[in-house]
């Protein structure tokens, strides 16, 4: 399979656990249990593949049951994939909680995501001839991110790097090799205070046009966009947009609303997004807007199901929409 989206990422294990609110310390509740195939670049790919583009998984798992578990999930899903095998790492496994408000409160072991290799990425990526988008996040080894930043770069492929979870690690060089830059609202403050040293005095949505600009210019990407969950999105284009991109004019903001949706579990919904939005900019041919409106769409629908991967909508579901994208 030639694929059109490549994913560079995590997969763990979901162990989740639904209560009417969260445990104070010290107090144990009795809730409902699921499990099943969870972490970022897992989930991200799963919501591209689900809206019928090729798309590739490149991640690391161990040599244990929840690795040999995803290996099943995924064939039975057809989606492809490129795993790494790491026999002295444990597959990762994420404890996530979810209140009757739809709120979650997650805990995530990396184990062998944090052993992803550069030379893995590169191998992989290498063989790969069609790819126009590459999606990442912050949940693996960051130097096999930034080694498929630099591909990405040399080969012309439109990256996209969403910093989630908080991480440490990310570095303005980091970002500076991304296209698209993708933090929700608390990871924009945290990444804002890193490179600056300032605390955002206020919530981003309540930023003028001229404010939003101003704080954005410090996350170096040639475009910054911004999740702001049930506010939707800001997109803010700081340079112009690379190759075949098309985008709003260097310089300006555009917010995007979200879609009326009723939520069951939001857990996972920036990750419908984004890969969503890789998936968008295939189907629509690098329409930066169209994409960030289709995706805006996979986000809210798979907010209507609980779970992080299974929740991720099918690009029929998407289309029943389409007059919110077209």
């Amino acid at each position: 399979m030639s694929a059109q989206v490549a994913v560079i990422g995590s997969f763990v294990q979901d162990l989740a656990f639904k209560v009417a609110s969260f445990p104070s310390p010290g107090e144990t509740r009795i809730g409902e249990f699921f499990t099943g195939p969870g972490g970022k670049g897992s989930n991200q790919a799963v919501a591209a593949h689900r809206q019928g583009v090729p798309t590739l998984f490149i991640g690391a798992i161990g040599d244990d049951l929840f690795g040999k578990g995803y290996q099943e999930w995924t064939k039975n899903e057809g989606l492809s994939t490129a795993l790494l095998v790491v026999p002295e790492k444990p597959t990762g496994a994420a404890s996530i909680v979810v209140n009757e408000r739809a709120e979650n409160a997650i805990v995530v072991a990396l184990g062998a995501n944090d052993a992803l290799t550069p030379e893995h990425v590169a191998s992989v990526l290498s063989s790969q001839q069609k790819v126009s988008v590459l999606l990442l996040q912050a949940e693996s080894n960051l130097k096999a991110a930034e080694e498929a930043l630099h591909y990405s770069r040399t080969k012309g492929i439109f990256s996209i790097f969403n910093p989630a979870p908080i991480n440490p690690g990310v570095t303005p060089e980091l970002l500076a090799f991304a296209d698209c830059v993708t933090p929700n609202e608390t990871e924009c403050a945290f990444l804002l205070e890193k490179f600056t040293g300032q605390r955002l005095d206020k919530d981003v949505t309540l930023f003028s046009d001229e404010e939003l600009k101003r704080a954005l210019e410090h996350i170096p990407a040639s475009t910054v966009l911004v999740t702001v969950g049930s506010q939707g999105s800001i997109l803010f284009q700081r340079r112009v947009a690379p190759g075949s991109i098309r985008s709003i004019s260097q310089g300006e903001i555009l917010r995007i609303p979200s879609m009326a949706v009723t939520p069951v579990d939001t857990t996972g919904a920036g990750d419908a997004f984004n890969g969503g939005l890789a998936a968008g900019l295939v189907k629509f041919q690098g329409d930066l807007v169209q994409a960030i409106r289709y995706a805006t769409v996979v986000a809210g629908l798979s907010t209507e199901r609980p779970g992080t991967a299974p929740a991720m909508p099918s690009a029929e579901d998407v289309t029943r929409f389409s007059q919110f994208y077209s």
